[in-house]
């Protein structure tokens, strides 16, 4: 198995990789490192740890949509339920960020 170092939110980590797995690792890194930044550049969160917890959550959360939309966006029906999809999306979303915070506390720890 290959290892791969690569960066994610400034720190360095050596991964291992499977022959012919670079890019998908790569744009895997890509996608975990963009989302941590955003959440910390955000500036709510600081501990690394909550960071990573809530930037997974958003990726696991964008899993089925990425699966349903494989290479572009629906279109919005004549009744807009599409829309509605959406904002139902976003409702659950911020309701699942909100008790990951209520359940981390202040600490940021599960435990």
């Amino acid at each position: 198995m290959k290892q791969l170092e690569v960066q994610i939110m400034g720190q360095t980590y050596l991964l291992g990789c499977p022959e012919g797995g670079d890019s998908r690792l790569l744009e895997a890194v890509e996608r975990v490192d963009t989302a941590m930044c955003k959440i910390r550049d955000a500036g709510k969160v600081r501990a690394r740890d909550r960071i990573a917890v809530l930037a997974a959550l958003n990726l696991a959360f964008d899993v089925p949509d990425r699966a349903n939309t494989a290479s572009s966006a629906p279109a919005p029906s004549a009744d807009g339920t599409a829309a509605e999809h959406s904002t139902d999306s976003n409702v659950l979303l911020v309701s699942l960020l909100e008790r990951l915070d209520q359940a981390l506390g202040e600490d940021g720890r599960l435990l």
